[in-house]
């Protein structure tokens, strides 16, 4: 490569490493709220939350490429415009063929890393999470019940809570409230022992020295027993098998397929990839500025190009998932609408100076 090309890739790649940074990091931020929450709900231990936090973040970061790539070469372009460095190599007779070239350099690497992703981890990513959710449920369920902490079995219907534990294991001043149809009945035990099978199911909740109430709420009627034991059976469900959802499946499994739903995500999986082209194309005109422009004057246009892009390519996974589209157009007809919006774009300086020249002339 010649030494303005290098400046060029380098301008442009730092540019695109810092914009898909900045990307990933609110791509983590949400990652991380909608698994905290999911983790509080359904009691998933810590170890569990990091790895679903990644396994998350890598079946979307795929679409932060794209993103990443069009700004560092809209903003790389800005600068070099703006600085009137563009300028100057145009003038010492630099043409498009060494620009593009240095594009390219940086574009073809980002969408064989994009197809990588889209074909081969994200799948992989999204099986991992499925599984990784079901064991994390289950060792939730299964974990042993701890001192100071609200716990619920047989999907919410008992509540057990525990003041303190002993060396043993065993907890000190339980409280415990269960459902069953509309009477309620709540047990306060100064001892319990909770024994969990080595299957994982039939787990007994052992009180002792304690009083139950029981009654329907808003009648008169209740009952108290005092009692020295009392075994209250839980059970920890099991995980039930599905069938694998369309985003877990490997492209393999979608090439060929006549299914709605499998060919949509097929042409999602090459769409990615696909965009990353067309974004390229585009970016090079929307990075050309004016003189006296400020250098970020189009970055607001390259995210409105890509919001509008990505969420008609989303609207047409949709369509085609439900049949409002021919199979044969697939998403190809977004790409190439874009694409001529791109190519457009490249060529209308020399398409206005020739309109003009034309009107001058009539």
């Amino acid at each position: 490569m010649r030494i303005l090309q290098r400046y060029l890739l380098w301008e442009m790649t730092v540019n695109f490493v810092g914009v898909t940074l900045v990307a990933l990091a609110l791509l983590l931020v949400n990652q991380v709220g909608s698994v905290l929450a999911r983790a509080a709900q359904l009691q998933y231990q810590r170890g569990f939350v990091l790895e679903l936090i990644a396994l998350g973040a890598a079946q979307n970061v795929a679409i932060l490429l794209p993103f990443g790539l069009l700004l560092g070469i809209v903003l790389a372009f800005g600068r070099l415009y703006h600085d009137s460095e563009m300028a100057a190599a145009q003038a010492c007779g630099v043409g498009v063929g060494r620009v593009a070239a240095a594009v390219w350099l940086l574009a073809l690497p980002v969408t064989c890393l994009i197809a990588w992703l889209n074909f081969d981890l994200a799948p992989r990513a999204a099986v991992a999470e499925a599984q990784m959710r079901d064991e994390a449920l289950r060792a939730g369920l299964t974990a042993p019940l701890e001192p100071g902490k609200f716990r619920s079995f047989n999907g919410g219907n008992i509540v057990v809570y525990a003041r303190a534990a002993e060396r043993n294991g065993d907890l000190k001043d339980v409280f415990v409230k269960r459902n069953d149809g509309l009477a309620i009945e709540t047990t306060v035990a100064q001892r319990a022992h909770y024994a969990m099978s080595s299957e994982g199911e039939g787990e007994t909740i052992t009180l002792f020295d304690g009083e139950r109430v029981e009654g329907v709420p808003g009648s008169a009627q209740y009952r108290i027993m005092r009692f020295e034991q009392q075994i209250i059976p839980v059970q920890t469900p099991g995980m039930a098998a599905h069938a694998p959802r369309v985003y877990e499946l490997g492209t393999a499994a979608l090439v060929g397929s006549h299914d709605p739903k499998l060919l949509a995500e097929l042409h999602w999986r090459f769409g990615l990839p696909v965009m990353t082209l067309v974004l390229t194309v585009l970016a090079v005109p929307l990075g050309r500025l004016r003189p006296r422009q400020g250098r970020y004057a189009h970055v607001w246009i390259a995210v409105l190009m890509f919001a509008l892009y990505a969420n008609v390519a989303l609207a047409a996974r949709t369509w085609l998932e439900r049949g409002k589209t021919p199979a044969a157009w697939g998403l190809w007809w977004v790409h190439g609408a874009f694409f001529a919006v791109s190519v457009l774009a490249m060529w209308w300086p020399a398409i206005r100076r020739t309109l003009r020249s034309w009107r001058l002339a009539t």
